[in-house]
């Protein structure tokens, strides 16, 4: 009896486990499919490489949008990495016992929060404050990325915590024992023994970044021009995705599933250089 519901639940699993792949074989399939033979029709080169978008004359460059998620994504990594790390550090090593309940209550509360009320939260609040400090209307690509580095902390935070509580504590006692200060120790042997996992953290905040499409859409300004100022309004390959599909017909309709192509392909190639980094660290 106990040989049959093994045999059954290892079908189960392996079911479960081959409908997970065949869902990314279907849709990697639509997308590759459907997006290499429009590139075609219009133009690798004029496709990617065109720095104008325009619909209605069947004009289709992407650059702007992709230049656009390059630096959004950079900003975001720029605001969030580090103040989620130092996040982390406090709450394992620093944090008093009495108030990392609290902390960590807040934190998950921000991973549960709607992207959508990041996005009222900063068209009200953040825009605002940039529009008095920078000028302009507020909505720019340094907003956008500013929002998404606060996005990404609950992510980045809650797995390099869990990385550093999984070093052995030998690497913080021998430094000690060395005579370095606490301070030294956490910096200089707990924390360097968690690279991997910190960097792990990393890729799945960056992968929240590159594809978040509701939030940045209030705050970027959703222009189709070359980001060359971070400051003025932008567009991201999602936000374009989702500002033009409900409309989009033919050509147009077909241009934009050949942009989650280049999408799916930008974040493919940043998790493939995250992975090489973190095998170099290991």
């Amino acid at each position: 009896m106990n040989s049959i519901k093994e045999k059954g639940m290892k079908w189960l699993f392996t079911a479960a486990a081959s409908a997970s792949i065949l869902c990314v074989f279907l849709i990697c399939a639509f997308l590759f499919v459907n997006g290499f033979s429009t590139m075609g029709e219009i133009g690798f080169t004029e496709f990617i490489f065109g720095t104008v978008w325009k619909p209605l004359n069947n004009i289709f460059g992407i650059l702007p949008m992709i230049l656009g998620s390059v630096e959004v994504t950079l900003l975001a990594f720029v605001f969030g990495v580090p103040v989620g790390l130092l996040c982390a550090i406090f709450l394992v090593y620093f944090c008093p016992k009495k108030i990392y309940p609290k902390m960590k209550s807040v934190i998950d509360l921000l991973a549960g929060i709607p992207s959508i009320v990041y996005g009222f939260f900063g068209l009200v609040c953040i825009v605002p404050i940039f529009r008095n400090l920078f000028g302009g209307s507020g909505k720019s690509i340094f907003t956008a990325g500013f929002l998404l580095g606060i996005m990404i902390l609950p992510t980045i935070v809650s797995v390099s915590e869990s990385s550093l509580k999984a070093v052995d504590k030998n690497y913080y006692e021998g430094a000690l024992a060395l005579g370095a200060t606490h301070e030294r120790s956490v910096f200089f042997a707990s924390v360097p023994a968690a690279k991997s996992g910190i960097i792990a953290g990393i890729i799945l905040g960056m992968g929240r970044a590159i594809g978040e499409t509701m939030a940045v859409n209030y705050v970027i300004g959703n222009q189709a021009l070359m980001p060359f100022d971070i400051f003025i309004g932008g567009r991201t390959l999602t936000t374009n995705i989702v500002l033009e599909m409900g409309y989009a017909t033919d050509l147009h309709r077909e241009a934009l599933i050949a942009t989650a192509v280049v999408l799916f392909i930008f974040i493919l190639i940043i998790n493939l250089a995250f992975a090489f980094l973190k095998r170099r660290v290991r």
